[in-house]
């Protein structure tokens, strides 16, 4: 009669768990990055005179991460969200354009894993 080795079995089907885990997290990240870059090309508030700024979003992969940032106006997006000092004084309009898409991200990216987890 053969034997089975209780411990080495649930090792293996965990490990096997734990990269199907791995892969739908990754493909989950990717998606909803996707997703976002979308959205913050599409929306905004002001204008946008050469379309440069709303262009310019990135997705960049950072180890197993995704970072989303803007390649051709960085120091741009903190003044167009939070609003700046003016040069005759008083502040500018903020147009928050970045917090929506962060708070769309972080509901969908949840839905997605809740999704595929179960």
């Amino acid at each position: 009669m053969a034997e089975i080795n209780l411990a080495q079995e649930i090792a293996k089907h965990l490990k096997a768990y734990s990269t199907e885990v791995e892969q739908d997290l990754q493909a989950a990240k990717k998606e909803v990055a996707d997703k976002a870059v979308t959205q913050l090309k599409a929306s905004s508030g002001f204008t946008d005179r050469s379309g440069r700024y709303r262009k310019g979003w990135r997705v960049k992969k950072v180890g197993d991460n995704y970072t989303i940032h803007n390649a051709t106006d960085a120091s741009l997006t903190h003044l167009l969200e939070k609003g700046h000092a003016l040069r005759n004084g008083g502040r500018s309009k903020a147009f928050a354009h970045i917090k929506p898409v962060e708070e769309m991200v972080i509901t969908d990216f949840e839905a997605i894993v809740r999704k595929r987890l179960s």
